[in-house]
């Protein structure tokens, strides 16, 4: 077992700038959001549907390229189709989107905690630094999912804050993961 997990981290490795470039960008929407609150519910609808879009793309770009190495490509996949479907549904229904933004946001961000919390495992599984880190950023993000989960009218007034919070912890957590598995890489190399 411990084989495989190597074997997949060896995988993932060789296109960790993906998770660090997605850590980039998560971070870049957080921040606009927070400086433009009032703009931003009316607009998030649209850049969050773009940027699930494009993060879908790349989730299915890293799985693909690395099925021969990576036991686990599978579950990438299956994030990055999940992304994907989801980034096309908010993009071809904005005034919808705008209605149910909190549950759309909610529920991605959810899956997008428990596979933070599940990379976490794995690299602590092979020694990767940080992993504690990774593992604390994806409860963060997790928690931040119920909040919206929880209570979609007042998510409705705060999810421009809750958002912002959610794509820089989500952010951090991928620039971490993505110089992990650099270090992963240089000690493989």
């Amino acid at each position: 077992m411990a084989t495989s997990i190597l074997s997949s981290a060896q995988a993932a490795v060789k296109n960790w700038w993906i998770s660090l470039l997605i850590g980039i960008l998560y971070i870049i929407a957080g921040v606009w959001v927070f400086q433009t609150p009032l703009e931003s519910y009316v607009s998030l609808s649209i850049i969050f549907s773009v940027f699930i879009f494009v993060s879908g793309i790349s989730q299915i770009a890293l799985s693909i390229s690395s099925k021969n190495e990576m036991q686990d490509w599978g579950w990438y996949l299956a994030g990055g189709i999940l992304d994907l479907i989801i980034g096309i549904l908010l993009i071809t229904h904005p005034l919808m989107t705008m209605a149910i933004l909190p549950f759309y946001v909610g529920f991605w961000l959810l899956f997008q905690g428990f596979m933070a919390i599940g990379l976490s495992f794995q690299l602590k599984s092979v020694g990767g630094p940080s992993w504690g880190w990774l593992l604390f950023l994806g409860i963060l993000t997790l928690l931040f999912s119920f909040l919206l989960l929880a209570n979609p009218i007042l998510a409705g007034v705060s999810i421009v804050y809750m958002t912002a919070m959610a794509f820089v912890t989500a952010g951090i957590f991928r620039i971490i993961l993505a110089f992990n598995l650099k270090k992963i890489k240089n000690t493989i190399d």
